[in-house]
């Protein structure tokens, strides 16, 4: 069975770049252009996992996340978070104090995102 992810960015050739990855792979991608419209799509499509971005211009990825979480429909869905806040201080915020479920620092290698994703979706490599 396919597994969905939504892709909530700001940056359209990020998504386009993470599409090509993890298609590859079998996974089904929906990229949401915005915090806003990544928030309506967690809700239409009812992802296996998001994959969200921090800094974006209309809804801060924080806000999102912390949305997501109070959402009963939306609260056990597993976050990675990508973002180019690289320092350890945002990751350790990330997964200590927000518990997102991964933090991917951009620039990243197609690997370690296909390994994050498929860690946090229980998927074993073949």
């Amino acid at each position: 069975m396919t597994k969905k992810i939504v892709y909530i960015e700001d940056d359209l050739e990020m998504i386009d770049l993470v599409k090509m990855i993890l298609e590859r792979r079998g996974f089904e991608i929906i990229g949401a252009h915005g915090g806003r419209q990544g928030l309506d799509a967690t809700q239409v499509e009812k992802p296996d996992l998001i994959l969200l971005d921090l800094m974006m211009p209309d809804v801060d990825g924080w806000d999102v996340y912390h949305t997501l979480k109070a959402r009963e429909e939306t609260a056990t869905i597993p976050v990675i978070v990508i973002t180019a806040k690289a320092q350890a201080i945002d990751r350790v915020l990330g997964l200590q104090i927000a518990k997102v479920d991964d933090y991917i620092s951009k620039p990243f290698r197609p690997q370690e995102l296909v390994e994050s994703v498929e860690k946090i979706l229980g998927i074993t490599a073949p």
